[in-house]
């Protein structure tokens, strides 16, 4: 079983039967991703139920992501379905709703003639085309100067990367969006455009409001969420580095260290990380990845992410099964490499889980000792899953819990299979029961060492303090 979790985007290319996602899911999708800049709720319910389904009648337990859109700034409607900028020329952008034409254009953020300023870039269709901030009137008219042309379509996204937006975090149609998410209990929910820890503290007090137990993904893809970037991976469950926004937003050379930088800080506070934005993307019309896309999974794999994410390549791509099995065979390969394991993090004392802290701590060191090929953690809140695989260790990482929504929410988590359990009788009976549902599902031998984790007493659910060490 591959470690490094597939994230796939769903749409009508993975979606238009449910014998295509079975076949995906199969290949190894491990997450399915609800895109909410596309798509109806209805398309969405209906997908809902579709992995549903999958999870009932396998064993599977594929996670749901609802990705909300976030305050996206895009143009209008433009004439002829494209209009040329020409390098030199001036174009007024206006806040007033019209269609566009090569001397004006509307962008849907009310706001912009006010927050931006003279000398301001403005970025158009994920960077391509480039414009100055000459003048504004700061009520519904900026001026600006080309400064590299091309073809501007209809709705396009803009980029303002030297400009403060004051858009909210959470849009109305995020709400609704959310509401909608909650209402059908995905596991996982990302918020897009992040710019500080506070977004994320928003964020979280709705969903407890709603009464829900869905996690933070926080999206990074702003110049201000790296400047507040360790607040940010505290504050949230998981984190996504969109590189595409992110690549256009910052200069595009600086993206592969903040990938790094942010996987190392990730696996410090024991929280996932997504890789996402272009990873297989020429598989969207092609058979096979170009070698530069194969060697940028497998760096990501290298460097340590809990998942590689698919957008395009699965949602409207050409070839939607046989990306996901040709980023399965990468991943695998990768993982052969020992640099990609033993990655313990010395807990600090004296703090609130300094007890489980270690006991998950000596427990990855021992397992690398004794070559254990499994670690049995028992967990109901999920805190051990997330320490042991933020650990990286070689073996297997097999969580138990009776709570049902950690099944699913934990195929997020590297190198973690979680399982249905409910029978705490006692810690000895628990232990002994755990090795054997395992090697009854082949996942362990007989006569193989495992490393058992547990609260002691079992039934009070506290946190873990026991460490075990046995063969099958």
């Amino acid at each position: 079983m591959k470690k490094t979790k597939i994230v796939a985007t769903m749409g009508p290319a993975s979606t238009s039967s449910i014998e295509i996602l079975k076949q995906m899911i199969i290949e190894g999708v491990n997450v399915c991703r609800l895109n909410f800049s596309h798509g109806s709720h209805e398309d969405h319910k209906r997908t809902i139920e579709m992995i549903r389904e999958i999870n009932k009648e396998s064993e599977y337990d594929v996670s749901i992501l609802a990705d909300l859109q976030g305050p996206k700034i895009r143009i209008g409607e433009v004439e002829n379905n494209g209009i040329e900028l020409v390098d030199g020329e001036n174009l007024t952008i206006t806040t007033n709703e019209c269609i566009g034409t090569k001397d004006k254009v509307y962008l849907t953020y009310q706001e912009f003639p006010l927050d931006v300023s003279v000398g301001d870039k403005v970025l158009m269709d994920d960077g391509k085309l480039q414009l100055e901030v000459t003048a504004t009137n700061r009520k519904d008219k900026v001026e600006t100067r080309i400064v590299h042309g091309g073809i501007l379509s209809s709705k396009k996204g803009v980029n303002l990367p030297n400009t403060k937006i004051s858009l909210p975090c959470i849009t109305p149609k995020d709400s609704a969006d959310l509401a909608f998410a909650l209402a059908n209990q995905v596991d996982w929910v990302g918020l897009s455009f992040v710019r500080s820890a506070r977004d994320i503290i928003e964020l979280k007090h709705i969903i407890r409001n709603a009464q829900s137990h869905a996690k933070v993904v926080a999206k990074i893809e702003k110049p201000e969420a790296i400047d507040d970037i360790e607040d940010i991976i505290i504050a949230t469950d998981a984190i996504m580095v969109a590189r595409g926004d992110l690549g256009v937003e910052v200069p595009m050379e600086t993206v592969p260290n903040l990938q790094k930088m942010m996987i190392k800080i990730c696996r410090k506070f024991a929280k996932p990380i997504i890789v996402a934005t272009q990873m297989m993307e020429s598989m969207i019309t092609n058979f096979t990845p170009t070698r530069a896309e194969v060697n940028d999974v497998a760096n990501a794999v290298l460097d340590g992410t809990d998942a590689v994410m698919l957008s395009g390549e699965t949602s409207v791509g050409k070839y939607p099964i046989e990306v996901i099995r040709a980023m399965t065979k990468i991943v695998n390969e990768v993982e052969k490499n020992d640099e990609i394991y033993h990655k313990e993090e010395l807990p600090e004392k004296n703090q609130d889980r300094f007890i489980t802290d270690s006991v998950c701590f000596n427990a990855t060191r021992l397992a690398q000792r004794v070559e254990a090929k499994g670690i049995i953690t028992m967990t109901f809140s999920g805190y051990t899953a997330y320490k042991i695989s933020s650990q990286r260790p070689k073996c297997s990482t097999f969580v138990f819990t009776e709570n049902r929504q950690l099944l699913t929410q934990l195929n997020l988590l590297w190198g973690v299979q979680a399982f249905y359990y409910d029978k705490m009788v006692s810690t000895d009976h628990t232990i002994s029961d755990s090795k054997y549902i395992l090697k009854k599902k082949g996942l362990l031998k007989e006569g193989e060492l495992v490393i058992n984790i547990a609260s002691v007493p079992i039934e009070d659910k506290g946190k873990s303090n026991m460490v075990k060490l046995s063969y099958v």
